[in-house]
């Protein structure tokens, strides 16, 4: 919501979103030993701590958390946030919606109502949705009547609708006494149209960016008067004014939820400072950083002024999508906890050392909720990766212990909208797991526009628009055809899903012992963070309860299509990576790299995902890697989010390994290879014992092209680029037969 053309989405788009670069400060204090632990299991595998890297033991991983055994008796029982009462502990956070701001279309509308057909009890609309005029006049009437409709229908279903508001920081210093009263005001405002029409609930975002946090931080407020950082109660001024305005507005019926970072810690050693400078411009942010004991005393405060709720997130100062999404930190494996600046965080010391840096993220901010809860007496959410059915045990266990009262769920929910109803009902092998790959999530609205997808489900800002699916709805099956698919990857199993599902008789082959194709091999290279395992568990329980038959160890020829006599074949083949000889050198394949004893000096091949994907590897097993690539800097590691690219790209930088772009190898000898770079103009020498071979992947459409009949290429080998697009390119191949 715009202050004098600031607004939210465009700050995000400018300032916080680029990826770190080679400058980025080196991981780690240098000269300091880190402390000895157990290495990751994810980074480990059956090596020994002293044959990895020191950052795999900065925060060991307990993979063993995972338990199912659990009824979710506490998950699903009953509560009161305010007045609404609710029958289980999963809420819908506002974020992710902004990728529907087009307008009032149906897409929007869709959005939020298949979540309350899913089973969620309170949703929460993102701000950007709805604002009142700022002239103050009446809000338009096409909006009253889309929004209590909206909040009719989900009702209908038993959801309540409330909206986070969140009103783009400007800097405190700059606000007059008047201003502020005027953006309470608003505040105010916002929730008397939201209650006309329906609304149960608004939540005031003072975390992040937004202008209760730059009141609430000493790192943001600089003011001297009333509203300054020099008492707990003066930085607690604007909030408290903003929800006892809300409620003499609105009446104590309509609830008033609080968004704060829970805790605060500073992530980016540069701070924006000038070059060369080491004055307080560096110094000062680490002392100026939220204890949980300032934001406990702020949440006293906002009960006492009325609010019924507090929903807790993590405060990193500058990286923004590690705010909510904290298991961004775990992303990397071999380097849990790096920072996206180049830089490490250790979760014994760092955050007061109460983050539960264990689990990958999961869970992280249980601990922290659980001192707030002893603190006060109003319900406590937290966020960040908060997900039953990725650990049915541990989730059910820590709401039952009473560390917090209820979940806030995203990624989860938009993945599956039907996530809440196959939990209560036991399903929870039909849930289609996120795989924290963070493409859901860009900078701005242009770009959620142009960015924004989901890697699991394909209609997922998809639907309804231009190239994507016209309905949720599977089309109408004109006729039924026996249908084949070649391939057992993401894209052969999402096609063979949905066509079957239409009413198909589908047979899947797949020429190897297992289903999965590229995706067991990544999960492999990447660890278990990603979730990659789960989600061909998924498609493959997918499959079976569709009827689709499935055939393993058989690879498909022409002459077998011929003779089977099919009505249309879905091609899920995958693609060919060109070979590549270096006369001198020894040339290992991608495929087979982590099998091969490779020496010390490696160099890998190639610009995509998988290329990075190895470099880490590597790297983590104390390789001295250096990534080759004909391609230019646009192209690095471009299949991956912004979000995973920028981790990636900062700490393997951090780490030293160099990036040769718009370069060809031209010769190896013992020890060395020679490389051509146009972008510098120069050849130069690399120290290398063995080139993997990652180049990128070409189209392989041969077996297709030899079928006469109906067909579809699809995935990797029509159009080679990253799991989200080869499900993609299924599911409308499933649409299309």
């Amino acid at each position: 919501m715009g202050n004098d053309g600031f607004t939210r989405r465009g700050f995000l788009k400018g300032a916080a979103w680029g990826v770190a670069g080679a400058g980025a400060a080196a991981l780690g204090l240098p000269g300091c030993a880190p402390k000895a632990k157990e290495p990751s299991a994810a980074a480990a595998g059956s090596q020994q701590a002293d044959d990895l890297l020191w950052t795999a033991r900065i925060n060991p991983q307990d993979e063993d958390y995972r338990g199912t055994d659990s009824d979710l008796a506490t998950l699903f029982s009953p509560w009161s946030l305010g007045s609404i009462g609710l029958s289980h502990r999963m809420v819908k956070s506002a974020a992710g919606s902004a990728c529907y701001l087009a307008g009032l279309t149906d897409e929007l509308f869709q959005y939020y109502l298949n979540f309350a057909r899913g089973g969620v009890e309170l949703i929460w609309v993102e701000g950007e949705a709805f604002s009142i005029p700022e002239d103050g006049s009446e809000v338009p009437r096409e909006t009253s009547a889309f929004f209590r409709r909206l909040a009719d229908e989900c009702a209908s279903f038993g959801a309540s609708l409330g909206l986070q508001w969140a009103p783009f920081g400007r800097p405190v210093d700059s606000l007059t006494v008047d201003q502020i009263h005027s953006i309470e005001d608003k505040g105010a405002a916002t929730a008397v149209a939201l209650k006309d029409m329906g609304f149960k609930a608004i939540e005031i975002n003072a975390a992040g960016f937004n202008q209760g946090e730059l009141f609430n931080s000493r790192f943001h407020n600089t003011r001297t008067d009333e509203y300054g950082a020099q008492s707990i109660e003066n930085r607690a001024r604007f909030v408290c004014e903003t929800i006892r305005k809300i409620k003499d507005a609105c009446g104590g019926d309509f609830a008033v939820q609080v968004l704060l970072d829970a805790i605060e810690e500073n992530d980016n050693l540069d701070n924006n400072a000038t070059l060369m400078t080491l004055d307080s411009q560096v110094t000062d942010p680490f002392s100026k950083a939220m204890t949980i004991e300032e934001s406990i005393a702020l949440a006293k405060l906002f009960e006492k002024a009325g609010a019924d709720s507090l929903h807790l997130r993590l405060g990193p100062l500058n990286n923004h999508p590690c705010q909510f999404a904290s298991d961004l930190y775990f992303i990397l494996a071999g380097i849990e906890g790096a920072t996206g600046f180049g830089t490490v965080f250790d979760f014994d010391r760092h955050f007061q050392g109460l983050l539960d840096g264990s689990h990958s993220g999961a869970g992280m901010l249980l601990d922290v909720a659980a001192r707030f809860k002893k603190e006060v007496s109003i319900p406590c959410g937290v966020v960040t990766y908060m997900d039953p059915a990725h650990a049915p045990e541990f989730f059910e266990r820590a709401l039952a212990d009473g560390k917090c009262d209820f979940y806030v769920l995203n990624r989860p929910l938009t993945v599956d909208s039907d996530y809440v109803g196959k939990l209560r009902e036991g399903r929870r092998d039909e849930i289609a797991p996120c795989t924290r790959c963070l493409h859901c999530h860009a900078g701005s609205n242009e770009m959620n526009a142009a960015m924004s997808y989901c890697r699991v489900n394909a209609l997922t800002q998809r639907v309804m628009r231009q190239g994507g699916p016209s309905s949720y709805e599977l089309p109408a099956l004109k006729e039924k055809k026996r249908v084949a698919v070649v391939g057992g990857g993401p894209a052969g199993m999402e096609a063979a899903r949905i066509a079957a599902a239409r009413g198909h008789e589908v047979t899947l082959y797949e020429k190897s012992g297992a289903l999965g194709g590229a995706v067991s091999f990544a999960s492999t290279v990447k660890g278990p963070h990603e979730n990659l395992d789960d989600l061909v568990a998924y498609l493959a329980r997918q499959c079976e309860l569709a009827g689709v038959e499935t055939v393993l160890g058989t690879e498909v020829t022409a002459q077998v299509l011929a003779e089977a006599a099919f009505d249309a074949v879905v091609f899920a083949t995958g693609a060919k990576r060109p070979a590549l000889e270096v006369d001198g050198a020894a040339v290992v394949e991608l495929a087979d790299f982590m099998a091969k004893d490779l020496g010390e000096d490696v160099v890998v091949y190639g610009s995509s995902a998988q290329a990075f994907d190895a470099a880490l590897w590597l790297t983590v097993r104390k390789k001295r890697v250096t990534i080759v690539t004909p391609d230019g800097v646009d192209a690095l590691d471009m299949q991956q989010s912004m979000h995973a690219k920028r981790f990636m790209t900062s700490a393997l930088y951090a780490l030293g390994v160099k990036v040769y772009t718009e370069s060809d190898i031209v010769s190896g000898s013992e020890g060395s290879l020679r490389v051509s770079s146009r972008a510098m103009g120069v050849e130069v020498d690399v120290p290398c014992d063995t080139v993997v071979n990652a180049g990128t992947w070409q189209a392989d459409t041969a077996l297709a092209d030899s079928f006469a009949g109906e067909k579809f290429a699809v995935g990797d080998c029509a159009a080679p680029f990253n799991i989200a697009l080869a499900i993609r390119s299924g599911n409308d191949a499933g649409r299309a037969i």
